[in-house]
């Protein structure tokens, strides 16, 4: 099939799904995955299965923009005036929900996973500690939606919209090291101080000064751009995303902690900082949802889902206990009230965005050929999940806290 015609077939079938899902009150992201789910070539066939396989630089471009996107929700003034509740029970349900995660696949993997090969320092740990990274974020943009939708006001909810902007952040920090740590395992690289240690330092920090130092550059060139029109801020900042992207790729860097941090000097630095960021969400922002999405959908792999489908459900059990755990902990630490300490966690059950695009990237690194096919369709499957439950428990929590009225 011609690949335009099919590239048009994803993005419209994309676009009726999530339009459809969004009738009955649930996030149209739902419906981009379930629409991918409809066109995934194990299915139908309708679309070719070697056309799936090389989405790389679509996905790659649309995760640019997303983590460019969660970067710019950081503004260091913001943050200040959310206080330190916020703070801290971001840091304690984030690495809760990372640790659980890790405990209880370390504890059934062995169990559950019966591949050729497979050993603890090839598969389980590496598995372990690459699922459990992905249990930190939290998805803002349902959250968002159903704060709106409902009207909700108050300390919870202004709670759970802080630390599910800033949970996506220190997922990728998660994430970043867990692959690091998880490479050095599976090429059977001894544990010496450059490899367990410095190499990853450096990816880690080298990503965050190469992002730094395009945000720089994009803010400097946006001072003298005498024709301020939205379609020139469109094209400045995918040029320089996707050379910021290509160029950590090319050194060896974290790709999407350099595309954060380019949105982070952005936000608060560049005096433009509002208008850049309301181009992103009324032009780009549901285009790149709609395709990253459904590609993600279309690259479930059903064999691998049906013998994995208890992960599925053990990741969402340990991510939920996780959240509830942390966020007790931080809010108790933080001595916030008690509505915030009882209701803040059921909001942070939503997740989708960001985790998939981090599975999906585990694809291009065939390192992890042996475990990537487990964890995409786990993390797919869980997010499906998720983005259906989630919506409902965050409704509860809001109206128990009594921050709605229906």
């Amino acid at each position: 099939m011609q690949s335009m015609l099919i590239v048009g077939i994803i993005v419209f079938t994309g676009f009726v799904f999530g339009e459809l899902v969004a009738k009955i009150k649930l996030p149209r992201v739902t419906g981009y995955i379930l629409a991918g789910i409809l066109l995934n070539p194990g299915l139908f066939g309708f679309i070719p299965r070697d056309f799936v396989d090389h989405t790389s630089v679509a996905t790659n471009i649309c995760l640019a923009f997303i983590t460019f996107s969660v970067g710019g929700t950081l503004l260091f003034s913001r943050l200040k005036k959310l206080g330190k509740g916020i703070l801290y029970i971001t840091i304690c349900e984030a690495e809760f929900s990372f640790l659980i995660i890790v405990i209880g696949f370390l504890a059934i993997t062995p169990f559950l996973i019966h591949s050729p090969g497979a050993t603890w320092f090839a598969t389980f740990i590496p598995l372990s500690l690459l699922i459990g990274s992905l249990g930190s974020p939290t998805d803002p943009a349902a959250t968002l939606a159903v704060a709106h939708q409902y009207g909700a006001k108050g300390e919870v909810s202004s709670t759970i919209m802080g630390v599910a902007a800033l949970d996506d952040a220190t997922g990728i920090i998660n994430y970043s090291l867990a692959i690091a740590v998880a490479s050095v395992l599976i090429l059977h690289q001894g544990f010496d101080v450059y490899s367990s240690l410095l190499n990853p330092l450096i990816v880690i920090v080298g990503a965050i000064i190469l992002g730094m130092a395009f945000g720089f550059i994009f803010n400097f060139i946006t001072r003298f751009i005498e024709r301020e029109t939205e379609g020139v801020f469109i094209v400045l900042i995918l040029a320089l995303l996707t050379l910021c992207f290509g160029m950590a790729m090319l050194l060896g860097l974290d790709e999407l902690l350099a595309t954060m941090s380019m949105g982070i000097i952005v936000v608060n630095y560049n005096p433009k900082r509002d208008k850049i960021f309301k181009i992103l969400e009324r032009y780009t922002e549901q285009l790149i949802f709609v395709l990253f999405f459904t590609l993600s959908g279309m690259h479930l792999d059903f064999s691998v889902l049906s013998s994995y489908y208890v992960l599925v459900l053990l990741f969402f059990l340990f991510r939920t206990l996780g959240k509830v755990t942390g966020t007790m902990l931080g809010a108790t630490i933080s001595k916030s009230s008690p509505m915030v300490k009882k209701y803040t966690a059921g909001g942070l059950i939503p997740q989708g965005g960001i985790v998939v695009g981090l599975a999906l990237m585990l694809k291009q690194n065939h390192a992890f050929d042996s475990i990537s096919d487990i964890i995409i369709n786990v993390i797919v499957g869980a997010t499906i999940l998720h983005e259906v439950v989630g919506p409902i428990f965050l409704k509860k929590a809001l109206k128990k806290a009594g921050e709605i009225e229906n």
